[in-house]
Formats: structure tokens, sequence, C-alpha cells
């Protein structure tokens, strides 16, 4: 196991008392916080000057979310491993952090040993996310995952234009092709994602993945 001091570590979260919080929770425990951010861009500065091991990041800041911070550091291929810490236990945050294969989704209700075993887990190279979210929407989400990937370039471009709710004619226009096309691609989304064949469908699902989606 890594010595706690020789971990450096980045914090951000816009809320001064939970920053408070957990810094000081972290010097006590003999962790290395090198930096601490109370803002997206803040944190992404911090990040990419100081390239620490860890980042724990809040997702909802101003200026750039969590999500961004990481997505933007990662286009840097810096070597940080990335905690979320959040109150959003919905899917569509467990997808976009999966998405954007980030280490390690906690919640702000988590305890402090939590957060330890996390950062233990991540340096490791392993995926560690927080134990009350249930074990079958974890799955759902891998394999939701698993089914995009398998699209190809041109059903990627039509599933983000559904995901902005355009009908079948808009996107046909957008993309000068003929309706006919459209409803071809559609139909093999439907196939490959295993989605019901039902009115409104795949614009439903589409719009629900939208966050993911935009990644592709």
């Amino acid at each position: 196991m890594i010595e706690k001091k020789d971990i450096s570590i980045v914090i951000a979260d816009d809320h001064p008392m939970i920053l408070r919080g957990l810094n000081e929770e972290l010097m006590t425990n003999e962790y290395n916080v090198v930096g601490q951010a109370v803002n997206g861009m803040q944190a992404l500065e911090l990040l990419l000057t100081l390239k620490p091991d860890v980042a724990l990041l809040d997702i909802d800041m101003p200026l750039l979310t969590g999500f961004e911070v990481v997505k933007m550091a990662k286009e840097k291929q810096i070597a940080t491993k990335f905690i979320l810490l959040s109150f959003h236990k919905e899917n569509d945050y467990i997808s976009q952090a999966k998405a954007l294969q980030i280490n390690g989704y906690l919640l702000k209700e988590d305890s402090f040993s939590d957060i330890e075993n996390c950062i233990q887990r991540v340096l490791k190279n392993e995926e560690c996310f927080s134990s009350a979210f249930e074990a079958a929407s974890l799955e759902s989400v891998s394999e939701d995952l698993k089914r995009i990937k398998h699209l190809t370039s041109s059903e990627k471009t039509i599933l983000k234009l559904v995901a902005q709710q355009m009908s079948s004619n808009e996107i046909a226009e957008t993309l000068f092709i003929s309706i006919r096309t459209v409803e071809k691609h559609r139909s093999n989304i439907i196939t490959k994602l295993e989605i019901e064949n039902t009115t409104n469908a795949l614009t439903n699902w589409a719009y629900f993945h939208r966050n993911v989606i935009k990644e592709l």
C-alpha cells in the first residue's frame, strides 16, 4: 500500500465548508493535499500545473463541471486518478462517469474511510463506485455503454441528433440525406441498443443518455 504522505491530492468543491472539512480530514490523516479549488477552472489549472496523484472533484461547480474538468485534463494526458464526490445517485451521472472512464465516484454521504479506500483502489487502477449504488444499476449502465460503442460513426451521428430531439425530417435536412436513410439508421440503432421498437422509444432513450451520447 502506498504511504499516505506520498500521495499528492488536489480537492475541488464550491462549498467552502465541504472543502474545508475534506481538507482537514485528509491533512489529519497525513495525506499530502497540494491544492484546493473552488470552481472547475481553478481545479483544471491546478491539475495541469501540479499533476497530482489523485483529484477529488465535486461535479456541480461554477465555470466547469467536474465532468468537464476530467475530460479536459484527460485530453492533456495527465496521469491523475479522478474521484468524483457528489450528491447525485442517478444513472445518468453514473453513465457519464463510466463513459469518461473516471476511476471513482463516491457520494458526499459516504464516510471518510470510504474515501480512503477509494483512493487506494484507484491508485491500483481499480474502479471504485459508492456502495450505495446498486450493482444492477452499475451493470445496466456498463451494458448500455458497450452497446453504444458497437454503433457505426453514421449511427452515432444520427443518435446525437435524436438526443437533441430532432425529428427524422430535421435530421435528413441537417445531414443532406433522405428520410428513408435516416429511418434505416434509426432501425439499426434500435436493434443494436436492444431498445423496444415503440413510438418515441429511441427518442426517450437518447434523451435520457444525452450527456453520454454527446461524448461520442
